[in-house]
């Protein structure tokens, strides 16, 4: 849960307010620029039959192979309008039958290049917004078919805090080194995106923005339409995965330490996340802001309860029969900020429904998996994302 003191504030949160607060926009802390030491000798991997994790135990490192196609497996369902009156937009089969567009990438400003690399402030659509992010683009002629790109997507900061350029510099000038196109995008309401910053949990406003920006990649000629994927960090991991169930164009996903995909999982595990700060309310946000909104949720349908169909029909994990591309997933075994074991449920889910993943635990690292895994966590990372664009 967050910090908070209840002797004393001036006033008291009903757990259910406190519950609404973290879900809206509790992320989770970003990671501070991390050097690139030299990687560490490999650890020896499992290479036998899919396991599942036990919550106990020490391993730095372990992988689950990609499980074998199953011919008996039933076909994803198919979408269909939810039944729902409140909230609806929330379902994954609500967002699966949205027409999400992307539009032509404007280039607004030339940055300072990388080491074969150059980079640009660009800008794209979304839902009418105008959203804004760190493109980088590899020196020289594409390959046959373009570049592999990766939409990038940061975990919590406050949105008034937030700065294009800033944080998460190592994560993007490795994957950019690598040769691939890197879109870190700037979500609605961050930086000098228009919109409301409308927060990762109860609102489907930032996953929107992610498959925009991909949809919007698929238009540069230099970018391999059919090779895009996603990264995603704390928070994000949740947008990777909604994402990922959504739009079948993502081709492969990596979470670094992800939280809450199901309602239910946070009411077990809850975020530790000290840096969340609610955001300023413009004069032009909606009438019903967030908070009220997710409160109107819980009013409706009670405490999360994977049981309760619109609480099943908003959880990822419940949903895992759209999936249709690999997923790697990288948590520290003590994560100060989000436990390992919504890692653990989530690779419990993903063997349950045959999908193909790879899960790596680290000793150390901590939320951000700083170095020495940094190095381990990031070369992994490009060999998923080459094996699978």
């Amino acid at each position: 849960m967050l910090d908070i003191d209840m002797d004393t504030k001036p006033y008291q949160l009903s757990l259910i307010i406190l519950i609404s607060l973290l879900l809206i926009t509790a992320g989770c802390m970003q990671a501070p620029l991390v050097s690139t030491e030299q990687l560490p000798e490999q650890q020896e991997v499992s290479t036998g039959m899919p396991v599942v994790i036990p919550d106990t135990g020490k391993s730095t490192a372990i992988v689950t192979p990609t499980p074998a196609p199953s011919s008996t497996a039933s076909p994803p369902p198919t979408a269909t309008n939810t039944p729902f009156p409140f909230g609806q937009e929330l379902t994954i089969s609500y967002l699966r039958e949205l027409e999400i567009e992307g539009s032509e990438i404007n280039l607004e400003e030339e940055l300072s290049p990388g080491t074969n690399y150059q980079r640009y402030l660009a800008s794209y659509l979304s839902e009418g917004y105008r959203i804004y992010g760190l493109l980088t683009i590899p020196y020289g002629d594409p390959p046959e078919g373009g570049f592999k790109a990766i939409v990038f997507n940061h975990g919590y900061i406050p949105p008034d805090e937030y700065r294009t350029e800033e944080r998460y510099e190592a994560y993007v000038n490795y994957l950019a080194r690598s040769g691939f196109v890197v879109f870190k995008i700037d979500y609605r309401g961050h930086g000098q995106s228009e919109g409301y910053p409308s927060g990762g949990y109860f609102s489907p406003g930032y996953t929107i923005d992610a498959i925009s920006a991909l949809k919007s990649l698929q238009r540069l000629e230099i970018v391999d339409p059919e090779g895009i994927g996603m990264w995603g960090h704390s928070m994000a991991g949740n947008l990777v995965l909604r994402a990922m169930l959504v739009e079948p164009d993502i081709k492969a996903g990596v979470i670094w330490a992800g939280a809450i995909y199901s309602y239910e999982d946070f009411t077990n595990y809850g975020i530790n996340d000290t840096s969340y700060r609610p955001p300023a309310t413009p004069e032009d946000a909606p009438e019903t802001d967030f908070l009220s909104y997710s409160r109107i949720i819980f009013a409706t349908y009670g405490w999360p309860d994977l049981d309760h169909p619109y609480w099943k029909a908003v959880s990822l994990t419940e949903n895992l029969s759209y999936l249709t591309s690999p997923i790697q997933i990288h948590h520290a075994q003590i994560d100060p900020v989000v436990t390992i074991r919504y890692s653990y449920r989530l690779v419990e889910k993903l063997l349950l429904e045959n999908k193909a993943y790879e899960f790596y635990i680290y000793e150390g690292g901590g939320h951000n998996l700083n170095s020495p895994y940094f190095d381990q966590a990031m070369l992994r990372t490009v060999q998923f994302f080459e094996d699978n664009l």
